[in-house]
């Protein structure tokens, strides 16, 4: 068993309550995973709270069937978090993916641990668990309760496991899926989970504000760089017109790598106030350096980064030229 392994067990076997969160806006790997570890401390005889700092995004919401996920309200959860005796980190490598939380985090330090799948990891945890070549960070929560035997992996912590690596594995197509993951997921579908159903439910239930905000963001879709790097938008404007909200534009950046011969795909976000960019890439290029230099990270095929500004334009101009710049990769 690995040294990290032994020593997440030790502090989980000599501590009773335990606080556990992810990053602003979680997707399928942090919910997915939070749910998995929170579902196996209480069926170790801990108590425990899962405290996002965002709502859970409508298609994974029925992953959480008991109602366990709670959004964060200082009124409410500060005294929880500062009575915690640990606090667990996922799918994030920043305390600042926290956002309204970390304030809170750091006021009430209590011991700190981490466990991730991210390059360049921030300094912030006491116990780090890091694997950046495992394709999600789910993967790594079965490793760790298979290995230390926590806990039976039965349906209900088996369930939001599976999501967690499928969605984080682009449906076991990502080049991180490893024969490993394929043998965990065979593992997974032995308690009787439903891999149709799951697909289903994240994947084709999709609102009409979502399907309408895509079609007028595919409309957007250019080419640059010969037609190898192609970029789309979603438009505030666009947001409000069809009800929709952040979460709808989940995945959208995908789109940007189906069109032939587009080796790097960006989407420009535009908030109320701000930008968000999604960087995707195929072979050896690494977006999470391009990321990088507009204030973001992620992995090396994957990344994204928040930026401020009035001009989508600019923005937009800037970070197509350095895409263009980082073509100079694929080989």
């Amino acid at each position: 068993m690995k040294k990290i392994y032994e020593e997440i067990l030790q502090i989980i076997s000599a501590n009773n309550t335990f606080v556990i969160t992810s990053h602003i806006n979680p997707d399928g790997d942090a919910i997915g995973s939070e749910l998995g570890l929170y579902r196996a401390l209480i069926a170790a005889g801990k108590k425990a709270r899962i405290i996002n700092v965002s709502e859970t995004p409508r298609e994974l919401i029925f992953l959480d069937k008991y109602n366990s996920i709670e959004k964060y309200n200082p009124r409410k959860h500060n005294k929880i978090i500062a009575d915690a005796d640990v606090h667990f980190f996922l799918d994030l490598n920043q305390l600042s993916r926290t956002k309204a939380m970390q304030k809170t985090f750091d006021k009430y330090r209590k011991t700190r641990v981490c466990i991730d799948h991210h390059q360049a990891p921030e300094n912030f945890a006491d116990y780090l668990l890091l694997e950046p070549q495992i394709g999600s960070v789910g993967e790594i929560i079965f490793d760790f309760l298979e290995k230390t035997k926590l806990t039976e992996i039965d349906f209900d912590i088996a369930e939001p496991i599976y999501a967690a690596i499928m969605t984080d594995t682009g449906s076991f197509r990502y080049e991180r899926t490893t024969p490993k993951t394929h043998k965990i997921a065979a593992k997974l579908l032995k308690t009787g989970i439903d891999p149709k159903h799951i697909y289903e439910m994240i994947y084709e239930q999709s609102t009409l504000s979502r399907m309408q905000i895509l079609g007028k963001s595919l409309q957007t879709m250019r080419l640059y760089g010969d037609g190898k790097v192609c970029a789309m938008e979603v438009r505030f404007k666009d947001i409000s017109k069809y009800g929709g909200t952040e979460a709808d534009i989940e995945g959208f950046v995908n789109y940007t790598l189906a069109v032939e011969g587009v080796r790097v795909g960006l989407l420009f976000f535009e908030f109320e106030k701000g930008f968000k960019v999604s960087y995707r890439s195929r072979g050896n290029i690494p977006v999470n350096k391009l990321a990088a230099e507009f204030g973001g990270g992620g992995h090396i095929n994957a990344a994204g980064s928040r930026l401020e500004g009035k001009s989508l334009s600019a923005l937009k101009n800037k970070v197509i030229k350095k895409a263009i710049e980082y073509l100079k990769y694929d080989n």
